[in-house]
């Protein structure tokens, strides 16, 4: 019996990222998943999933090998393909065994690559599956991504997924699977530990890096940007400003003399904390008729602005605040310790937010306020 010339291997957790713009934080476990559900959630794998597929599609003589529906089967057909079906599930009610039993058997069956649609969560499973016994790459597609092994954004995975199959293959090298505590995390409590190594395809601009936290050390330069963000700040009440999660972000609440979430979103107006830990229906709602101005921080060692830990700050957000007129972007403030953007090393910010039409006006060039009367102007890039 004669195979194909390449076999892809694809996983999709189909609840990946399911609590990302209700802030739940996250989508580990079954009352969670049921809490982003019964909040309006719509799972987006399956369609970050069918990006990367796109991608790879006129690949010739290529297999893919993938679980029933849900878990992959769907996301190939939207796309066209014929794909090998192996396993079972139950739709629905599918679980991380089925994503270890997946990981499993596609490493039994010698698959080049295996693609898996997930968070920290699912590649966590694969890890815990088949360790660094095949080279594995990451769709991102969860709320928390603070693991290595994920390409840049959907896009990217299939871009390097393509080069690994037509035999163009960068270096593979050993990434970190990390993953935090959700329920802590909840708790305003972050924490990330480490839990081994997958074997990913290296390329620096396809892959996203390991997720840093900020140092202590820079506490002042936080005070000082705070400072200065304060001061530019719309004191009328029907302006909001809407913050993101983060240390740097939360030093301009404290320097109000207010309450911030670290990993939450919050709204600020006339001085006043209006919204505490919003999701992206609370947002819509509250910018009904009003203005306002979104403050963000990049994320440290990846650089995100849009699309890791803020999904409630939606593209239907993004687009309220930033209606995409000459002057819109004035409505967009990113904030960044100098440290943080050294330690880019001359990549780029980078928005992931799910909408490439979003994305693309979000790209190009960003002040950067790095300090008291400090910017900086820097490269943003989907």
């Amino acid at each position: 019996m004669s195979f194909p010339e390449k076999r892809l291997g694809l996983i999709v957790n189909p609840v990946a990222g399911l609590g990302g713009r209700v802030g739940l934080k996250g989508s580990d476990g079954a009352e969670i998943q049921r809490r982003a559900l019964e909040l309006g959630a719509v799972p987006q794998s399956l369609n970050r999933a069918v990006q990367a597929l796109e991608r790879v599609r006129s690949v010739d003589a290529l297999e893919i090998i993938t679980y029933p529906g849900e878990m992959g089967a769907d996301a190939a057909r939207v796309c066209g393909l014929v794909p090998t079906v192996v396993g079972s599930i139950n739709p629905g009610e599918t679980t991380p065994e089925d994503t270890r039993d997946a990981a499993r058997e596609m490493a039994r069956m010698g698959v080049d690559l295996l693609l898996f649609a997930g968070g920290d969560g699912t590649a966590r499973d694969v890890y815990s599956a088949v360790g660094d016994g095949i080279p594995v790459l990451g769709i991102p597609a969860g709320v928390k991504i603070h693991s290595a092994v994920y390409a840049t954004n959907p896009i990217s995975a299939g871009d390097l997924a393509r080069l690994v199959l037509q035999g163009r293959a960068p270096r593979l090298r050993e990434a970190e699977v990390m993953d935090i505590d959700e329920e802590a995390v909840r708790q305003g409590i972050v924490s990330a530990k480490l839990y081994g190594y997958l074997r990913v395809p290296f390329e620096r601009r396809l892959i996203q890096g390991l997720k840093t936290p900020s140092s202590p050390g820079e506490a002042a330069s936080m005070r000082a940007i705070a400072q200065d963000v304060v001061e530019g700040m719309e004191t009328e009440e029907d302006r909001l400003t809407i913050v993101g999660p983060g240390t740097t972000t939360r030093a301009i609440a404290t320097r109000l003399g207010l309450g911030k979430t670290l990993i939450g979103v919050d709204v600020i107006a006339g001085g006043r904390l209006v919204a505490s830990d919003v999701n992206e229906a609370r947002l819509l709602e509250l910018l009904e008729g009003r203005k306002a101005t979104i403050v963000v921080t990049p994320i440290g060692g990846q650089g995100y602005i849009f699309g890791r830990g803020n999904q409630q700050i939606s593209p239907q957000v993004i687009r309220r605040v930033m209606p995409g007129d000459r002057n819109s972007k004035d409505n967009l403030v990113v904030v960044s310790t100098p440290g943080k953007i050294h330690a880019l090393d001359g990549r780029p910010l980078l928005v992931d937010t799910g909408d490439r039409a979003v994305d693309r006006m979000l790209s190009g060039y960003v002040q950067v306020v790095t300090g008291y009367r400090e910017r900086m102007v820097y490269r943003v890039e989907c």
